[in-house]
């Protein structure tokens, strides 16, 4: 599904990322960890295609396709999500506007039959029901005034409507309180854990793969993955923390 070869990336001329390589199939789900200032946000943002995040070699391929050709809203019809680890506020615009229009658009881009205002409440009343949130939620302004916690369970209730092929989690679990976080973890399996869908988690803590199984854990240190595991590897990190693998 995601093929990453050798990426490297700058910003405002730093370098980041420094030949990672990474393939994630359909059907699994893959955690990164890594310390802070190692590079896994960038990652992130890279495929998402964030501007100001220059990609100065290797490649990255989604579906065959050549993802970094591609713009961001393309990425996105192409079926890639990216769940931030701090949501945006949009003033003066509904979660339900926001949400329909969006689902809408990426119908266009695939030349897909676009959801009329029944077919779509319909759609995020059971998306909601999957996050425990109060549709009266999604009628007020996109994360205005919302905790944490509110901000990212109203987040993956965008990714259930959106119903991506590949969710990019940067650091979901930041600001979760414990229900919360059974909460998101829940949603995140009834609406990802599927064979022709993938997931990669980005955590600095074993907290929500307690919820989220991995079928990998991969740590990030200095722009390069520096090993990889099982989930085993998620909890060797929780007890030991970094250094034993960074002075490998």
């Amino acid at each position: 599904m995601l093929t990453i070869d050798n990426l490297s990336n700058e910003i405002d001329g730093k370098a980041i990322l420094k030949g990672l390589s990474l393939t994630i199939n359909a059907g699994e789900i893959h955690a990164i960890m890594g310390p802070n200032g190692a590079g896994k946000s960038t990652l992130a943002y890279t495929l998402g295609g964030r501007p100001g995040y220059a990609v100065t070699g290797g490649s990255a391929t989604f579906e065959g396709a050549d993802l970094l050709d591609m713009e961001p809203h393309e990425r996105a019809a192409a079926g890639l999500f990216l769940g931030f680890q701090y949501p945006v506020e949009i003033p003066g615009v509904s979660n339900l506007q926001f949400l329909r229009e969006s689902l809408n658009s990426q119908k266009r881009a695939r030349g897909e039959a676009e959801l009329n205002g029944g077919e779509f409440i319909r759609l995020a009343k059971e998306k909601a029901g999957l996050l425990d949130l109060d549709m009266d939620m999604l009628k007020r302004p996109v994360n205005v005034g919302f905790s944490g916690g509110e901000k990212k369970r109203a987040e993956m209730v965008q990714m259930g409507i959106l119903d991506p092929r590949l969710a990019i989690l940067d650091e979901t679990d930041s600001g979760l309180d414990i229900d919360a976080l059974k909460i998101v973890g829940s949603g995140i399996n009834a609406i990802m854990r599927k064979p022709d869908k993938a997931v990669l988690l980005i955590t600095h803590y074993q907290r929500l793969l307690d919820y989220v199984k991995p079928d990998f854990v991969h740590v990030l240190a200095g722009g390069r993955i520096v090993k990889s595991g099982g989930p085993e590897l998620a909890l060797e990190l929780e007890r030991e923390g970094y250094g034993e693998v960074l002075a490998a």
